[in-house]
């Protein structure tokens, strides 16, 4: 009776219109995931649904359907859920399977705001929806050469850019910029740092003070090591290799992190997680980068000692 009940009020529940396109259906459905996205993370609603629609066509391809992967996310070696495989790149390759099409909705705006590679476009309008979509391209994000183009006459035709503002028209309120969140600050002052890391390399900055994820560090200039700065500092060798999750004293090459107290057990709130690039990070640098203990990060990942991440792995910073 129950089941006769349900196959009745479904079709009121869940309407389906019979003169819509796929792509329709697939914006009616996923337009306000896109939108809650763009609040949490920062990446504009219209650039997500005009992804989604070109990655998943339109939520049709098997990925989507199968594995609710709506971006072609691969598992890489720190996926812990369940798994599919599929020829892309390479004939059998890993993709990630999720419980709902939501957590790849999450999991996409993630693999944006936590990557090197693509944190500049935050600081973007977040509705330069042609901005971002050539960022995108710029940054490696596809290969084929008219993917900008792509998506932005998805936006415009579909007019996905509606999303990307509040039912007043007024702007979306959208999360600090993730470069701004880790940039170093002045120890003094609290303001994000203006100089480059090679200007505080010049004698007249060297000495200055900067905080990262409120943690004092210097940068070490020409010459020195972590025993001649602990000597300058009025600090024992053992606290300063302590400090930098260092083994051993060690000349340092001009420009080297050097902490001053013991790191956070945590990274700053706002900084949750680091997608490493293609450029790979030890475990320790990536620690030593947002002032975070290594031992620290092992536990919250259950890393095993020796365990370093790859190109495409999560390290949970919080």
């Amino acid at each position: 009776m129950k089941k006769l009940l349900l196959a009745i009020l479904l079709p009121f529940l869940c309407p389906v219109h019979p003169d819509q396109s796929p792509q329709e259906r697939y914006i009616d459905q996923w337009s306000s995931t896109a939108v809650a996205e763009m609040k949490r993370s920062g990446v504009p609603a219209s650039i997500t649904l005009a992804q989604g629609l070109l990655e998943s066509n339109a939520g049709q391809s098997s990925l989507a359907t199968n594995a609710n992967n709506h971006f072609g996310i691969k598992c890489h070696n720190t996926w812990k859920g369940k798994r599919t495989y599929a020829d892309d790149d390479a004939r059998n390759e890993c993709f990630r399977v999720y419980p709902s099409a939501e957590e790849s909705f999450r999991d996409h705006s993630d693999f944006l705001r936590y990557q090197d590679r693509y944190k500049k476009l935050f600081e973007l309008d977040p509705t330069d929806y042609k901005a971002w979509s050539k960022g995108l391209k710029k940054a490696g994000y596809a290969t084929d050469p008219k993917y900008a183009s792509k998506l932005i006459r998805l936006i415009e035709d579909y007019e996905l850019y509606r999303f990307d503002l509040d039912r007043d028209n007024s702007a979306v309120d959208v999360p600090q910029a993730p470069v701004e969140l880790e940039s170093p600050r002045d120890s003094r002052t609290g303001r994000i740092a203006s100089a480059s890391t090679n200007e505080y390399l010049n004698v007249s900055f060297a000495r200055k003070e900067l905080k990262q994820n409120g943690v004092r560090f210097i940068y070490s200039l020409e010459g020195e090591s972590y025993s001649s700065i602990a000597t300058s500092r009025k600090l024992f060798l053992k606290e300063i290799l302590s400090f930098n999750d260092a083994d051993s004293d060690a000349v340092l090459d001009p420009g080297t992190v050097v902490y001053l107290e013991r790191k956070k057990k945590q990274a700053a709130k706002g900084v949750d997680k680091f997608i490493v690039g293609p450029q790979k990070q030890t475990l320790r640098e990536i620690a030593q980068r947002f002032g975070v203990r290594e031992k620290s990060l092992r536990k919250i990942n259950g890393f095993a000692d020796g365990f370093e991440p790859d190109e495409g792995d999560t390290v949970l910073l919080r």
